[in-house]
């Protein structure tokens, strides 16, 4: 099927089963610790050995020589794969760290061996006895000492363009009656996911088999065949179950590597985890950033230009932190700048979190747009309004396909009870905590891609989907089921859904806010597929039969779908791609978040009181998982703003917080209460859902909500992340009347 057209009317449209606020299908498995997870798997021909993944020491150097005799006569030791006798190997096409090191060191704890044994204690214990010598070389891991060797990137496969313009931003700012220019910063941060990176790897021959926790499996089985050097089709990823990802489980990482070259030095199942402290500096993470943004407006407020630089760090080849995409379209402004660089450091590979790009942009841009708000002596809700455009403000030609922003700002704000914010900062006491609201608008992409699925119709009636998309705890199974309920005509539990497969039909699984509107997309698809499969066998026209309460009726005729194939199974698949409507149109997400924080006026503790997030995703799919994916985002926010900080070691270069204990993330005596206004609106340029994606629109401008609340508790202005009691107290005035 191909969509290049705006969607009419069809089957979803009904709304009997989507569109419902529905509990989750495999809820029952994981609450009761039944649904398997990758470690767990515990099937196999004979018993797994275990993998130790051994971490470089230095975070820039060489391997001078391994001394690995007493690992290996250690018990239960089968055997210890290094660079040396791994074969050779290459990179993915995503990452370009090396999955195995050596002799050459690019980062601190970069994988160089993987002891295999008997028993996990056993290779851990082995792998404390290998004697590795180092030689160390001078490396960069300090963003800021780099910042003016950075360069502006090539374009890449994702992200935009790396300098934009528009009209002349450098005459526009130098002339406009009120500017702003000031510079913000981001830390490091970690995906912090409950489920460690793990992997069982079976070799059969040439053809190899992984139970991982994969959020995108056509990646994956595309990167670990370029890495391992043999073709994807020889490659089989199970990954039904991930307990969280946040883009950092994406495609292939060590873990996955070190598991298939293992087992097949062993000649045997081996399962590989990596361990907490072994994951901040082996794996991805969201790069630091640096960033300055300039805005110009007329003294009514109009904003006359608007320019935001970015600086961030990689290793050599890697991608920067699209900071700046945000900036591109959210508000109005005839003389535009965005430009990204990108410095070369030894720290491990910066890669895609939760909303990339716009998530630390917008910590940013939205205290920035707070700070306009004051100069102008203008409500900053109603800045934000001002400043709204309906066309893309880079191609006003463009317009966008939905845009509700006013309408998220206006919202939120009623709810919220915006009018008792005390437009002069410090002045609302509760006792001895200073009070403060704070407003940021959201804003994230709502890219769609090629998508397919296989449907079964049995003779009981029941509906069997397969695919190879991904559950990362999002609710994937749930909206993909209640996709061929609507379709079929059938109960939910008459649907059984199959995900996290390479084996099945492609999906691009999860990441990007791409899976929901995507895979059910291709879902659709293969339904219309069926329908028109099983009208033709009944001489019906596809067009005008229902099919509803498990039958197809047309006219005085109706069938039970099970008696449809009473002969046998029947089987198709399809899959759904996309003309130039994305092209034409500016397909995105909005929202508008709102805070209240309490500052302690002695102490400085910081405590948020209140959430409220306003968002437009298209049409929501399942307002139950919509909102548990928002107030999950909006914790992440809380987080991102007031803890959340990857510390960089500069002298030797790693991350010195590298546990759950030191990196510190929100629990729930952090979090107050949330709500979640959902504006459920159809966006018929999308797909036939007329959906998008909202996972990560719920994170994008939290932390600048809380920051802007944070001022106007305190008058104090922090623009470095995370926002910490020690950069309010020898600033915030302790004797309040």
């Amino acid at each position: 099927m191909k969509f290049d057209s705006p969607a009419t009317t069809n089957p979803i449209d009904n709304l009997k089963i989507v569109g419902k606020p529905t509990d989750r299908v495999e809820g029952p498995l994981k609450t009761t610790g039944t649904a398997t997870y990758a470690y767990e798997y515990k099937d196999f021909p004979e018993k797994p050995a275990y993998g130790f993944v051994v971490g470089a020491a230095i975070a820039k150097g060489r391997i001078v020589s391994i001394d690995q005799k007493a690992a290996e006569a250690s018990s239960g030791v089968l055997a210890i794969v290094n660079a040396a006798n791994a074969g050779s190997l290459q990179t993915g096409k995503f990452y370009v760290d090396r999955m195995l090191a050596g002799p050459e060191i690019d980062h601190y704890h970069q994988a160089v061996a993987i002891v295999v044994a008997d028993s996990f204690e056993q290779a851990r214990a082995a792998a404390s006895l290998l004697k590795i010598n180092y030689k160390s070389s001078k490396g960069a891991f300090d963003l800021s000492a780099a910042k003016d060797s950075a360069e502006t990137p090539h374009q890449g496969q994702f992200g935009p363009p790396p300098k934009t313009t528009v009209g002349d931003f450098e005459g526009a700012f130098s002339s406009a009656p009120v500017t702003l220019d000031e510079t913000y910063t981001t830390p490091d941060q970690a995906h912090a996911m409950m489920e460690p990176h793990a992997t069982i790897a079976h070799w059969q021959g040439d053809k190899l088999t992984c139970w991982c926790s994969i959020q995108q499996l056509n990646w994956g089985v595309r990167d670990l065949g370029s890495i391992l050097r043999i073709s994807k089709e020889n490659i089989r990823l199970i990954s039904p179950y991930i307990g969280g990802g946040f883009g950092g489980k994406g495609t292939v990482l060590a873990d996955l590597v070190a598991a298939s070259l293992a087992a097949r030095a062993v000649g045997r199942p081996v399962k590989v985890a990596l361990t907490r402290p072994l994951m901040f500096n082996n794996l991805t993470h969201r790069p630091a950033t640096i960033q300055r943004i300039r805005i110009g407006a007329n003294q009514d407020g109009t904003i006359t230009a608007i320019g935001h630089e970015s600086w961030s760090g990689n290793l050599r080849g890697g991608r920067p932190e699209s900071a700046i995409a945000s900036t591109r379209q959210l508000y109005a402004g005839a003389n535009r700048l965005t430009h990204l660089r990108l410095a070369v450091l030894d720290l491990a590979e910066g890669g895609a979190m939760r909303a990339p790009g716009e998530a630390p942009g917008m910590m940013a841009l939205e205290i920035a747009m707070d700070e306009m708000a004051e100069k102008l002596k203008i409500d900053p809700v109603q800045f934000r309004i001002l400043n709204d455009t309906q066309v893309d403000p880079e191609n006003p030609d463009r317009p966008f396909s939905t845009r509700l922003l006013v309408e998220c700002l206006r919202a939120g704000s009623s709810r919220f009870g915006w009018e008792r914010r005390s437009e002069t900062p410090g002045t609302k006491r509760d006792g001895q905590w200073l009070i403060g609201m704070g407003v940021a608008s959201a804003t994230r992409g709502a890219p769609i891609a090629k998508s397919a699925a296989r449907v079964r119709l049995s003779a009981r009636g029941t509906i069997t989907v397969e695919t190879d998309m991904t559950d990362i705890g999002t609710g994937s199974y749930t909206i993909i089921a209640q996709t061929a309920a609507e379709m079929m005509g059938v109960e939910l539990e008459d649907v059984i859904v199959k995900l996290g497969d390479s084996s099945f039909p492609e999906s691009p699984g999860s990441g990007g806010q791409w899976g929901a509107a995507s895979s059910t997309s291709g879902v659709y698809a293969a339904c219309m597929k069926l329908r028109e499969a099983v009208c033709q066998k009944l001489d019906f026209d596809p067009e005008k039969a229902e099919f509803s309460n498990g039958r197809i009726n047309l006219g005085d005729r109706s069938v039970s779908l099970g008696e449809v194939a009473v002969g046998g199974e029947m089987v198709v698949e399809d899959e759904i791609t996309y003309g130039e409507l994305s092209e034409k149109y500016a397909q995105d997400t909005f929202g508008a978040h709102f805070v209240e924080v309490a500052v302690n006026a002695y102490t400085c503790e910081i405590r948020v009181r209140k959430m409220v997030a306003a968002c437009h995703a298209g049409r929501i799919l399942n307002p139950k998982a919509a909102r548990s994916q928002v107030i999950g985002a909006m914790t992440m926010g809380v987080g991102a703003a007031l803890m959340e900080e990857m510390v960089v070691d500069k002298r030797v270069g790693f991350f010195v917080n590298h546990d759950l204990a030191g990196y510190e993330v929100p629990v729930h005596a952090d979090i107050p209460y949330q709500e979640v206004m959902l504006l459920d609106e159809v966006d018929r340029t999308m797909s036939p859902m007329k959906a998008k994606g909202i996972g990560e629109l719920g994170l994008c401008g939290v932390a600048a909500a809380i920051a802007n609340a944070v001022y106007n508790a305190t008058g104090v202005r922090v623009r470095d992340y995370p926002i910490t009691l020690d950069k309010l107290i020898d600033k915030i005035n302790r004797f309040y009347p």
